[in-house]
């Protein structure tokens, strides 16, 4: 199993904090020969006569020395992640979470932007500080 990253507990309480319950801590798939570990793995009921929502959550921390070349990695693992997704639990919504210092700086960039839309990546934006959910983009 891999290692948490350096948030795992500060975006888990920040979805908590919200009222998701963590189902999955990490979320195990395998498909195709290949195990996955997703960070998270949440649910939370919208109104009692409605379904409830599911999603899986990377987390990033994005403190290593090169901003871009942890984003290929974060934008490798979630794609890899969101298309084991679409066909083990076709239901859940994939989000990478940054944390909010990164996403008003790296995440502003022309170039990510782009990348983001024409992925589909959904994001949480998360206050390490705080230990709260600063903002959803999908």
């Amino acid at each position: 199993m891999p290692a948490k990253d350096i948030f795992h507990d500060t975006v888990k309480i920040g979805l908590e904090k919200e009222g998701w319950v963590i189902t999955d801590d990490p979320l195990y798939l395998d498909f195709g020969g290949v195990e996955i570990y997703i960070d998270l793995a949440a649910e939370k009921i919208i109104a009692a006569e409605r379904d409830g929502e599911k999603i899986a959550v990377e987390i990033k921390s994005f403190i290593g020395s090169s901003a871009i070349s942890e984003f290929h990695k974060a934008l490798g693992q979630f794609i890899n992640y969101k298309t084991v997704l679409s066909q083990k639990q076709p239901e859940r919504v994939m989000y990478l979470a940054v944390p909010i210092a990164t996403y008003e700086t790296f995440f502003k960039l022309e170039l990510i932007q782009l990348v983001i839309k024409n992925q589909g990546i959904s994001l949480i934006v998360y206050n390490p500080s705080t230990q709260e959910i600063d903002q959803w983009i999908n």
